[in-house]
C-alpha cells in the first residue's frame, strides 16, 4: 500500500472528514429497495400531490443527518495497550479494546475508497459474528499505521525474542500465471451462474422465469428445425455449443480469480501474518500466528493435474458475515506447488515434522458404509425412472455404484493420523485429498461417538474441538477401533489437562 507516517498521537481523534459519506453509502444500500419501490409505485398515483417525492426526500435527509451525526460523535484514542472508542448519538458508548485481544485486523478498500485515498479498518476478536470495531473511514496511511501498532503492541512478549524471516518478509506472492491456473481449477463461474439463477428466482416471479426459459428454448429449437440439419450435424453442433460454453465458463473463472487474487501477497512480521489481495477492491487482513486454530492442505484432481495445492487456516474470529463478504483471512496460499505449501507449513510450525514420516491407519472394516448415500439415491432414482418409463435405460443411474464403491474403499484406506508432542495431524479423502493440523494447546474438547454401524463393526469416531476450527472437513477421526479411539482420547485428555489453552 504506501509508506507509513510517524506513530499516531495518544489523544482523541476523529475519523476522516469524508467518513460520513461512506456511512451514508452503507445506509442507502440498506434502504435502496424500499426507496425504489416508493418512487416507482408512488409515481403511478393519479393525484397531483407527489407525496412519494416528499417522503423519499425526507428519508434521504434523515439518512444524511444520521451519517453526519455519527461522524461528529465518533472519537477514538490509541493508548499504550488498548484502543478506546466513544460513539453514539443519543446513547453514548465507550469501548476499551485491548490490543492483545484483537485476533484479526482487516484493511478494506473498494474503488470509492481508493479514489479518496481512505480505507476501512475492522478489528475482530474471537467468538463474535460482528467486529469489535469498524472504523469507517480513515486515511490509508493512518489505517496502515494503526494496523502496525496493533501488530506490535498486541504481540506476545515471547515473540520479540524470536527471529522472523525478515521485516515484513514476503512468504508468498502469486504471479498472473498462477491466477490463471487458479481460475482453471476453481471453476468459480459455475458458482456465480448458480447464484445468479437462484437470485433470478428470488427477484422475479417463478412463473415468469420458467416461461422465459421455456420460450427461449422453443425459439432455439425452432431455429434449429428450420435449418433442416441431419442428426449427425445436430449432435456435432450441440457438442460444439457445449464446448464453447465450457470455454466461456473457464475464461470467466479466470477473470474472477484475477479480480479476487490480483497482487496476492503473504508476508510475516512480528509473529503476525498479513495477506493483501484484490484488483478493484483491495483487502489487507492481518492475524497473529498464535490465533490460528487449525491448518488445512487441500488438493483435488485438477490440483494434481496442475501440480498445485492449497493452504487454508481457521481462526477464532471473523464470523459468518466476514466470511460471506470475503474479508476473513482464510487462505494463506490459494494455489502453490505442493513443496511450497509444505514449506510454508513447516516454516510457520517449526516444531512440526511435515510431512510426517508415518501415518497411523484406521480400521477398513465396513468401508462400504460410505456407499450407502449413493446406493439409496441411485436406487430410488432408478426405481422411479423404471416406474415412469418402463425402459431399460432407466437403470443407467446404477452405473454410478461401482465408482462410489471404489471411491469409498480408497477413502477409508487413506484415512490416517499422526500425533507428536505438539500437534495432531489428520488426513483423508482420495479423489479430493486433505490434511488437517491442529496444535494440542488449542484443543478444548473431545467427543467420542458410536453409531449403530460403529457398534456392529467395533469402531468409533473421535472428534477434536478447538476454539475456532470450524472449517471443513471436521477435525475428526472416523473408523477407529474402539479400544484405539478410547486410548487416543485418554492420551489427548492428559495433554489437555497439563497444557494451558492458547487462543
Amino acid at each position: 500500500m504506501s509508506e507509513l507516517p510517524p506513530p499516531l498521537p495518544n489523544e482523541e481523534q476523529r475519523l476522516h472528514p469524508w467518513s460520513w459519506l461512506f456511512a451514508l453509502q452503507q445506509q442507502v444500500q440498506q434502504f435502496l429497495l424500499p426507496l425504489l419501490a416508493l418512487l416507482v409505485f408512488g409515481s403511478r398515483r393519479d393525484d397531483d400531490l407527489p407525496y412519494h417525492h416528499w417522503i423519499s426526500g425526507a428519508i434521504v435527509l434523515a439518512l444524511v443527518a444520521t451519517a453526519v451525526l455519527q461522524y461528529l460523535s465518533y472519537r477514538y484514542r490509541i493508548g499504550s495497550d488498548a484502543l478506546s472508542i466513544r460513539s453514539g448519538i443519543f446513547e453514548r458508548t465507550r469501548r476499551e479494546i485491548p490490543f492483545a485481544r484483537i485476533h484479526n485486523v482487516v484493511v478494506h478498500q473498494n474503488l470509492l475508497h481508493r479514489m479518496f485515498g481512505v480505507a476501512e479498518l475492522r478489528l475482530e476478536s474471537a467468538g463474535g459474528d460482528k467486529p469489535e470495531a469498524e472504523m469507517r473511514v480513515l486515511k490509508l496511511a493512518q489505517a496502515l499505521e494503526l494496523e502496525r501498532l496493533i501488530r506490535q503492541r498486541g504481540s506476545e512478549p515471547a515473540a520479540t525474542t524470536q527471529t522472523d524471516v525478515s521485516n515484513d518478509g514476503v512468504l508468498l506472492s502469486l504471479p498472473l500465471s498462477e491466477l490463471v491456473r487458479q481460475g482453471l481449477i476453481s471453476n468459480r463461474a459455475m458458482v456465480v451462474l448458480v447464484a445468479a439463477i437462484g437470485a433470478a428466482y428470488q427477484l422475479f416471479p417463478r412463473r415468469a422465469t420458467s416461461d422465459f426459459i421455456e420460450e427461449q428454448g422453443r425459439h432455439a429449437f425452432g431455429y434449429a428445425s428450420q435449418l433442416q440439419l441431419g442428426t449427425l450435424t445436430m449432435v456435432a453442433s450441440a457438442l460444439l455449443l457445449l464446448a464453447f460454453a465450457l470455454v466461456l465458463m473457464r475464461l470467466l473463472s479466470i477473470g474472477l480469480a484475477i479480480v479476487q487474487y490480483y497482487g496476492f501477497r503473504l508476508s510475516e512480521a512480528d509473529r503476525r501474518l498479513t495477506v493483501e489481495r484484490g484488483l478493484f477492491t483491495r483487502v489487507r487482513s492481518s492475524v497473529a500466528q498464535r490465533r490460528i486454530q487449525a491448518w488445512t492442505l487441500r488438493e483435488g484432481a485438477l490440483h494434481r493435474l496442475f501440480k498445485r495445492r492449497q493452504l487454508r487456516v481457521d481462526i477464532a474470529s471473523g464470523g459468518q458475515q466476514q466470511e460471506q463478504d470475503g474479508r476473513a483471512l482464510k487462505e494463506l496460499a490459494p494455489l502453490a506447488p505442493p513443496d511450497t505449501c509444505d514449506g510454508l507449513l513447516q516454516h510457520l510450525l517449526p516444531q512440526l515434522q511435515w510431512p510426517p514420516t508415518q501415518w497411523q491407519p484406521v480400521s477398513t472394516r465396513g468401508w462400504w458404509r460410505l456407499c450407502l448415500p449413493a446406493l439409496l439415491l441411485m436406487g430410488s432414482l432408478s426405481t422411479l425412472l423404471v416406474y415412469e418409463t418402463g425402459q431399460v435405460w432407466a437403470l443407467l443411474p446404477l452405473l454410478w455404484l461401482p465408482w462410489s464403491a471404489l471411491k469409498a474403499r480408497r477413502q477409508v484406506s487413506r484415512i490416517g493420523y499422526n500425533i507428536d508432542a505438539q500437534r495432531v495431524a489428520i488426513r483423508g479423502g482420495w479423489w479430493n485429498r486433505w490434511w488437517r493440523v491442529a496444535e494440542l494447546d488449542k484443543l478444548q474438547a473431545l467427543r467420542l461417538d458410536r453409531s449403530p454401524l460403529d457398534r456392529h463393526f467395533g469402531t468409533a469416531t473421535l472428534t477434536l474441538d478447538t476454539a475456532g476450527a470450524a472449517g471443513a472437513p471436521a477435525l475428526q477421526l472416523r473408523f477407529l477401533e474402539e479400544a484405539q479411539a478410547r486410548a487416543l482420547m485418554a492420551q489427548l485428555e492428559r495433554e489437555m489437562v497439563r497444557r494451558k489453552l492458547r487462543w
